[in-house]
């Protein structure tokens, strides 16, 4: 997996977390995986300018499905809340119900 993947999937995820109205402590959730991210562009010297818009522009090519997919395999690496872990889990199995149903 190339370091540019990496960064999409982290971004998707940030974006997948910030769909999870249903977690009252989001925020402080999003500030973890955007320091996680922030880390990662340094440590990898990906040349990144303005790494906010970046992310603008992968949150707008991914759906949500594929963020909330993609949030899976971040919050492990910030070691966020088992809860917030099933709250996606459980909305990605909303959307696959919904998209059977369709």
């Amino acid at each position: 997996m190339e370091l540019y993947d990496t960064f999409k999937y982290l971004a998707g995820g940030y974006y997948g977390i910030e769909n999870m109205d249903e977690y009252e402590l989001k925020v402080y959730i999003l500030k973890e995986i955007e320091d996680y991210i922030v880390n990662f562009i340094a440590v990898n010297n990906m040349n990144i300018k303005n790494y906010k818009a970046e992310m603008r522009k992968i949150d707008d090519e991914l759906t949500l499905k594929t963020k909330l997919q993609d949030a899976l395999l971040v919050l492990p690496k910030i070691d966020a809340p088992m809860e917030l872990t099933l709250l996606v889990k459980k909305k990605l199995k909303e959307i696959r119900e919904e998209e059977l149903t369709n």
